[in-house]
């Protein structure tokens, strides 16, 4: 479950990762999520995957995470986590605080951080070409 109690926590967070001031401690699972729901809700064109992808490498490179084929930036975790993100916001109404939605989203399975390997393989999950480039799931089919 999250530690967030309003949607101002949200606001500072997503404020905070984006101008990568953000601790990397802070930048959890959670709060991952918390941000690409953010996003899409108030900023809907950075979480255009273009947009994702130089917003998440920027702010790896502010906090010393190099964007490399075994670290930082992973481009099918970011996708899968966008499409998920969308559509369960997708299910609540539009006035819904975020938090609530990110607290009903981290009880259900992506919660977990291991929730995409119902999805695939370990190996093919943290392999450099699924961090570099969308690998379709091959285990099961994502459910969205």
């Amino acid at each position: 479950m999250t530690t967030y109690t309003d949607d101002t926590e949200i606001d500072d967070l997503v404020a905070s990762f984006l101008s990568g001031n953000l601790p990397k401690a802070e930048w959890t699972h959670a709060a991952h999520f918390a941000a690409a729901l953010w996003l899409l809700r108030h900023r809907p064109e950075c979480a255009e995957l273009a947009v994702m992808r130089g917003l998440i490498r920027a702010y790896n490179t502010a906090t010393g995470t190099a964007n490399a084929s075994s670290s930082g930036y992973h481009e099918t975790i970011t996708i899968a986590s966008m499409r998920t993100a969308k559509s369960f916001l997708e299910t609540h109404p539009p006035n819904t605080p975020l938090f609530c939605v990110l607290d009903a989203l981290m009880a259900g399975p992506p919660g977990r951080s291991d929730w995409l390997l119902a999805y695939w393989n370990r190996e093919t999950l943290f392999s450099p070409d699924a961090r570099s480039r969308w690998v379709d799931p091959d285990k099961a089919a994502l459910p969205i």
